[in-house]
């Protein structure tokens, strides 16, 4: 499949009778995922309650209003990141964020129907509104349902144009399957996991550390 967003294979989709594989791999996948490593997962929710309160004593849970499926807003579920009076990342943000364990709380967005693992990533109104101004077609991505992992998060960047996110976002819609999904869920681990997928800052402060040792 052809992932270049420059290559003008974006596909007019009518995503609606598609997507509906999506709830039951949804919870095949996470019933797979969740129950042999129940314990696991457990452990690790509590040690990040824990890091996070410690750190600041501020809340654990941030939550955010996003549009979803159909344009229908909803409250996107995060452990929080950044300093409650600030847009300050704090330490264990930083960490939380760059193997995106931040986003784990939005398992419950999915079972409640809001989210998918896999789809569009949601936008705040505000921001969408802001877009469709300039970019109205921006509003097909609202055509099934926003996810976790997506194409556009795999092949973009943070600050990729919404140009470019709509063209990932309309070549996945026309080539959506339960088996790309799984595909893409695999490929963003493995990208996360990566230490080259770094953020620029953290690479350029490792280096200099590397050559003041040196």
């Amino acid at each position: 499949m052809n992932v270049n967003p420059a290559s003008g294979e974006t596909g007019e989709c009518s995503a609606a009778p598609r997507f509906a594989f999506k709830r039951p791999l949804d919870a095949v996948l996470l019933l797979a995922a969740g129950v042999p490593f129940a314990p696991l997962w457990l452990a690790l929710v509590v040690a990040v309650a824990i890091a996070i309160r410690l750190e600041d004593g501020g809340r654990i849970f941030y939550r955010q209003e996003r549009v979803g499926l159909g344009g229908r807003n909803f409250r996107i579920l995060k452990f929080r990141t950044m300093a409650e009076d600030s847009d300050r990342i704090t330490r264990v943000g930083a960490v939380l964020r760059r193997l995106h364990i931040d986003e784990l709380p939005q398992v419950l967005n999915i079972a409640r129907g809001e989210m998918s693992l896999v789809g569009p990533r949601p936008e705040q109104p505000d921001i969408v509104a802001r877009i469709e101004r300039g970019l109205p077609s921006f509003a097909d991505r609202l055509q099934v349902p926003p996810g976790i992992a997506g194409l556009a998060q795999l092949r973009g960047k943070y600050h990729t144009s919404a140009k470019n996110k709509l063209r990932y976002d309309r070549l996945y819609m026309a080539n959506m399957s339960p088996l790309l999904d799984v595909k893409l869920i695999a490929m963003c681990v493995a990208k996360t996991l990566r230490t080259d997928d770094q953020p620029a800052s953290a690479r350029r402060s490792r280096q200099m550390r590397s050559s003041s040792a040196a």
